[in-house]
């Protein structure tokens, strides 16, 4: 069932409901491709539509509730996203990780973490570095991750503007300028910037342990469960939502092409056995999509 709260949030001079599905991820989209909603105004868990659109949503099926019970309904159907996977609810848990790495450096961490909650950021925000943190405690196990690693995780996508490969380059500057001046040494500084530059193509040399950790943690969404894999993509839709619905296709299906070319798409071994297979079958299907 399709369910519809209030219009009660603001924004862009009018104000927007949530629109849900308390069955599956597929029957919100297929309802909201229906309906003409696009891509763009998915969120996660539910697309936000303006009040102008409630009759014809209404009309089309969906179910008028107060915004308590589409919550409730959300979190019934297993579908909703917790608050610890939103950008706005990570600063204690990232300033835990940053102590561990960083101590005493507030003003470093306070100067990344507003980075990484900017405004036009969707997917490449502060979830996103706590994932890549996560992935590689795990891919490290049972040693911690090296220091220049988890400081390339916390610099690579420091500047983000949507524009590849300029990204990476001012990220890596910007290591390269504030490390030496929170202490790090200029070798270990060089090294974090030549880590966070490699995130531009994801190809390290094989013996580059040390990339192919950033690398294949940066890419390890790609080899997430289907429902995670389609909160990706959609996060992705609206970081380029300045960006029409076919030439972010076009774009993106060169993306994805160029992703499936890479033999292997992870570099480490355990990388691959945890991830290889499941983001091959989610590139296929994504691939799949924008061509048809």
């Amino acid at each position: 069932m399709i369910y519809l709260d209030p219009p009660l949030w603001p924004a862009h001079g009018t104000h927007f409901s949530h629109l849900v599905s308390d069955t599956s991820l597929a029957e919100l989209h297929a309802f909201a491709a229906a309906a003409g909603i696009p891509e763009r105004a998915f969120d996660g868990d539910h697309y936000d539509v303006p009040e102008r659109k409630i009759p014809e949503l209404v009309a089309a099926g969906a179910v008028p509730v107060e915004g308590r019970v589409l919550v409730r309904k959300l979190i019934d159907s297993g579908l909703r996203i917790p608050a610890r996977a939103r950008n706005s609810s990570l600063k204690v848990p990232l300033l835990d990780r940053w102590n561990t790495v960083m101590p005493g450096e507030d003003a470093l961490f306070l100067d990344l973490y507003e980075r990484w909650g900017e405004e036009h950021r969707n997917y490449h925000g502060r979830t996103h570095l706590l994932a890549i943190l996560e992935a590689l405690d795990i891919l490290s196990e049972p040693e911690n991750p090296p220091r220049t690693v988890l400081l390339a995780a916390w610099f690579h996508d420091a500047v983000y503007r949507g524009i590849a490969g300029q990204d990476e380059e001012e990220s890596a500057r910007l290591a390269e300028e504030r490390l030496p001046q929170a202490g790090i040494s200029d070798a270990d500084a060089a090294e974090v910037a030549r880590l966070v530059r490699l995130t531009s193509a994801h190809q390290p040399e094989p013996d580059d342990r040390d990339g192919a950790l950033l690398c294949d943690a940066d890419l390890s969404i790609l080899g997430s469960e289907p429902a995670a894999y389609s909160r990706y993509i959609a996060a992705v839709r609206k970081d380029f939502a300045h960006i029409g619905d076919a030439d972010f296709a076009a774009g993106r299906a060169a993306v994805v092409r160029q992703l499936l070319e890479l033999e292997p798409l992870f570099t480490g071994a355990h990388a691959r056995r945890l991830w290889e297979h499941a983001a091959r079958r989610n590139l296929r299907d994504e691939l799949h999509r924008w061509e048809h």
